[in-house]
Order: C-alpha cells, then sequence, then structure tokens
C-alpha cells in the first residue's frame, strides 16, 4: 500500500523531503509541534541529521521506517525532524547537552524533551532492538513514555537542572586559549593521518571537512607545506 506522505513533503531540505514518506507523523521545527505537545501534554522527540549522514540513514531504514516505531512514537511522542545544516543554530544547542550527557556526541542527534524544549535525555544513534551493550530505540521509547506518564515532575525538574546549569556554563569567563594551540592541533592530525589510505586514524573514517579546513588554513598560515600535502592525498583516497 501506497504511504501517504506527512508534513515534511512540504519543507524545503532535502534531508527533511527525504522522511517524507515515514511513517512517522513528524513535524519540522515550528511552535505548532510544541503547542500540540503541550495540548495534549506529551514529550518531543527530536532527530537531527543530515543527508550526506551514515548512521542517519541507517537509524531512518531500521526504526523510522519501521511501523511498529512509528505507532509508539505517534502515540506517546511529538516527533519533529531537523537538518543540521538548515539549522546549525538548533544542533548546536542540543549537541551542547548530548555532550554534557555523554561526554561525547555525534549524529543523528536524539533528544527526548519537555514541551517547553527543556533536555532530559541525549544519545545519537540507537538501534532498533536492544542489544547486551545498549539499549534500543524501541525499548527507551516506551521506557521513556511510561515514566512520563507516571514520574512526569521528575523529567520536568531534571530538563530544569540541565537549563540551569548551561547557562551557568555559559556564563564564565572563556580561557583564553594560546596561539600555539593551533600547533598542537596540526601536529595531532599529523600524527594520526594515514599515509596509505587518506583520512585519520583507524577505520571506520567519517568525511571530516572541518579537519581539512584547518589544514587548508594552517598552510596559509605557516606555510607548511605538509599540511597540504594531508589534505590533497585525503581527497584523493575518498
Amino acid at each position: 500500500m501506497e504511504r501517504k506522505p506527512n508534513r515534511l513533503i512540504n519543507e524545503k531540505s532535502p534531508y527533511l523531503t527525504a522522511h517524507a514518506y515515514n511513517p512517522v507523523d513528524w513535524y519540522p521545527w515550528c511552535e505548532e509541534a510544541f503547542e500540540r505537545a503541550k495540548r495534549e501534554d506529551k514529550p518531543i522527540f527530536l532527530s537531527i541529521g543530515y543527508s550526506s549522514c551514515h548512521w542517519c540513514h541507517v537509524m531512518e531504514k531500521e526504526s523510522f521506517e519501521d511501523e511498529e516505531i512509528a505507532e509508539i512514537l505517534n502515540k506517546y511522542f511529538v516527533p519533529i525532524k531537523v537538518d543540521r545544516e538548515e539549522r546549525p543554530d538548533i544542533d548546536a544547542i542540543y549537541m551542547e547537552v548530548c555532550l554534557l550527557f555523554n561526554g561525547h556526541g555525534g549524529w543523528p542527534l536524539t533528544i527526548l524533551m519537555t514541551p517547553d524544549k527543556k533536555p532530559f535525555f541525549a544519545g545519537t544513534y540507537f538501534p532498533k532492538e536492544s542489544k547486551p551493550s545498549r539499549i534500543g530505540l524501541k525499548d527507551l521509547l516506551l521506557s521513556v513514555a511510561k515514566y512520563w506518564q507516571e514520574n512526569k515532575e521528575d523529567l520536568i525538574q531534571r530538563s530544569q537542572k540541565v537549563v540551569e546549569y548551561l547557562h551557568q556554563e555559559n556564563r564564565k569567563d572563556r580561557e583564553v586559549l594560546s596561539k600555539n594551540i593551533i600547533d598542537v592541533c596540526y601536529l595531532d592530525l599529523k600524527s594520526r593521518f594515514d599515509n596509505n589510505y587518506g583520512g585519520f586514524s583507524i577505520k571506520p573514517k567519517f568525511p571530516s571537512p572541518h579537519n581539512l579546513m584547518f589544514l587548508m588554513r594552517y598552510y596559509y598560515l605557516k606555510k607548511e607545506s605538509e599540511a597540504l600535502t594531508i589534505v590533497e592525498k585525503t581527497l584523493k583516497k575518498k
């Protein structure tokens, strides 16, 4: 049976329109979604990704195209999809939350939050089913839905503490970086460069344009020819 498109069909972002035929009742980032969450007393499920993200596509195939996961999301949450390349401002805020919760981040970025946009859970990729080493999206969603119904105030208080902590951190005086930090960064990338296959460190290797951009700027500033060589080799091997 042919699926009907969801709200993302009217978006400009190719990443969002690629999810337009998911059975998930996606909203783009809009006040309508948050108003519905408040009206129906449901938490928000926020998923942030981008078109060239490998694990974003994996999670879509495993979960967002899955009828069982879609039914859970549509029943207990208000799901929102965001393209990080279209809304880097939103991505930056919630990536900071993910780093706070987990010590690392990545995409797809998975955020669970209150209807007033305050996060109480953050993660990245989740498989559909739980594994011995990590919880699956299905169990995570069902657990959070149950906890929201039985202990909503606890999650609201937790989200408030997260917001307060972030505000405090952002008010702190930032340490001024020394000028030699760029040399330290260059030497780190140089030590991890794979001279045979390009890129940095061991597999899996994902495209890291910010590393290459840094190296090109470093070459421009320092006239360090090896920085440019690393960029050229990496691009030719991609």
